[in-house]
């Protein structure tokens, strides 16, 4: 269930239709020239089955890629790509691993791959092998603004760190965001802060619990091919996921108690502990290089400010064609997430076609290989068209609403920079009023689209998100319909273009998403995290 932010979004929502319809400021222009009709148009022809699931690295993804360049060439939009190309290349390493794990000192045990734990390699290598003493973190989490250092007085430098995925609030909710998932508690960012410390390999402990999927989740997600950036090595040799039983077997073997040490791990008290054992690990890897693209194209903004720019985006790759499914084997992805980059072209379209150049200079982009890890963003992020401090903003579309026109809107990380509230003036100017929705935040939604590659580099991002208020539906109709779209069609080939589907609903989110640029792009300044965000200090570095 959602529930509506300040009431005084109502108020703006009924001030902005008081406005007369035919009122000509920059904003009512673009977001009146949103165009349904051709917005539809790219949506069907991105979801065909001609595409053929717009996989990474594969035809349709080209296709795909070549498509969306095109309709920015036709606009007269800036390449922004590579050697003044539309396409930035992306280049892909993917790893099939084949891994051993086992303990010499002083007890001797193997661990079974699959059942007890899984592993991968941290390099482009086809074999690396370790033989470390591993060190229990607790959380593996440095935290400034939570007091929170599990790395305190220990050196990991050439070790195996050992720790708990999510983060303390799971158990306490009186520290970090409570049950609220925290970037903290991301596998993720488990593995980058290992990295920072020097570790040579780091093994996350498994709970049904903590992680909130099923060990057969994880069995299932890290043992297949694992792609990555083509990038520079880090300290780490190989990373992982131990099983809880099994990791309960590896402490007991060391003298130590998984169990009170986790009782230890969500208090300040915590001091990181040496397990007295060692750990010989080895991964032999099957290596498959490709690359993919992201493609990007500029409107030029006009003021003092031009030299900045706001990101519009989308990811254009899904599955491409797997095992089939009820007897069809093309993954189309048209709500994940041709809705989205179409929205990204009819959004330039509607700029361009009213000649409306916002104060900062628009960047629209449509990233490739986000369904493999934020690759493309990651890319982008790490080697952006213009310095990051120049980033004003990141505006992420992806799944856009085809279930109707709505009451309400939402999106990702309006609590966590000013952007929230210039977004919330943007939605009341549409008659919308802005709900926020709590699974997505127990869930850690925020960390799991491309504007979070942007957000981890310190620039304010929002990712858009349904309304669920169905205009002319029972209450509750708009999340049940939701709801059924992740249970049955999310990530399969179901996910087509529905005979039912309007693209109502998506223009009004598009209408939002341009008024929320131009007011970004008119501010006297960039918007900015808030002090409590965990993305403050990144956006603080960002402008140095």
């Amino acid at each position: 269930m959602r529930r509506p932010l300040p009431a005084v979004t109502t108020l703006l929502a009924a001030a902005a239709i008081a406005l007369p319809l035919a009122a000509q400021a920059p904003a009512d222009r673009v977001a009146q020239a949103v165009d349904s009709e051709s917005y539809r148009a790219h949506l069907e022809f991105l979801s065909s089955d001609l595409l053929e699931g717009r996989g990474t690295a594969t035809r349709g993804g080209a296709l795909a890629a070549s498509y969306i360049a095109t309709q920015f060439e036709r606009l007269g939009l800036k390449p922004m790509g590579d050697s003044g190309t539309w396409y930035q290349q992306v280049p892909i390493v993917a790893l099939t691993p084949d891994p051993s794990l086992r303990t010499t000192a002083p007890v001797e045990h193997r661990y079974s791959y699959r059942d007890d734990y899984v592993l991968w390699s941290m390099r482009n290598d086809t074999l690396v092998s370790l033989s470390a003493a591993p060190v229990f973190v607790g959380y593996g989490i440095v935290a400034p603004e939570y007091q929170w250092d599990d790395y305190a007085g220990v050196d990991v430098k050439g070790k195996i760190v050992i720790c708990l995925v999510n983060d303390p609030g799971l158990r306490d909710s009186t520290i970090f965001e409570g049950k609220i998932l925290t970037y903290y508690g991301r596998w993720t960012y488990k593995i980058e802060e290992a990295a920072r410390h020097g570790a040579a390999g780091i093994l996350m402990v498994h709970t049904a619990e903590s992680a909130t999927y099923p060990w057969s989740a994880v069995a299932s997600a890290w043992t297949g091919e694992q792609a990555r950036l083509e990038q520079p090595p880090t300290s780490l040799v190989a990373a992982g996921w131990l099983r809880d039983s099994s990791a309960a077997l590896l402490f007991k073997d060391a003298g130590q108690d998984l169990d009170r040490l986790t009782a230890l791990a969500w208090t300040r008290e915590f001091k990181p502990v040496p397990l007295g054992t060692t750990i010989d690990l080895s991964v032999r890897s099957s290596l498959r290089r490709s690359h993919t693209v992201n493609v990007i194209a500029g409107l030029t903004g006009q003021g003092p400010h031009a030299g900045q720019a706001i990101l519009i985006g989308g990811h254009y790759d899904h599955f491409g064609i797997r095992d089939a499914v009820k007897g069809d084997s093309i993954y189309n992805g048209a709500l994940d997430n041709a809705s989205g980059t179409a929205a990204v072209i009819a959004l330039a379209e509607a700029f361009v076609r009213t000649g409306v150049h916002p104060g900062r200079s628009l960047i629209f982009t449509a990233f490739g290989a986000e369904e493999s890890g934020l690759l493309g963003s990651q890319a982008m992020a790490g080697h952006p068209p213009l310095p990051l401090r120049n980033l004003a903003a990141v505006l992420n579309l992806d799944e856009m609403n085809l279930f109707g026109r709505t009451r309400d809107i939402a999106a990702l990380g309006v609590n966590q920079s000013s952007l929230g509230a210039t977004f919330t003036k943007a939605a009341a100017a549409e008659g919308l009023i802005v709900t926020e929705n709590p699974s997505a935040a127990l869930r850690g939604s925020f960390f799991r689209s491309d504007h979070f590659s942007f957000a981890k580099a310190g620039v304010p991002s929002l990712s858009l998100e349904f309304g669920h208020d169905v205009i002319g539906r029972p209450a509750g109709w708009g999340a049940q319909q939701f709801d059924l779209y992740t249970a049955e069609r999310y990530h399969q080939p179901a996910d087509e273009m529905l005979p039912w589907y309007t693209v109502a609903g998506a223009v009004q989110q598009m209408r939002v998403v341009a008024r929320t640029a131009l007011a970004v792009g008119a501010a006297p300044s960039q918007p900015a995290w808030n002090p409590a965000s965990a993305f403050y200090a990144a956006g603080q570095e960002r402008l140095k």
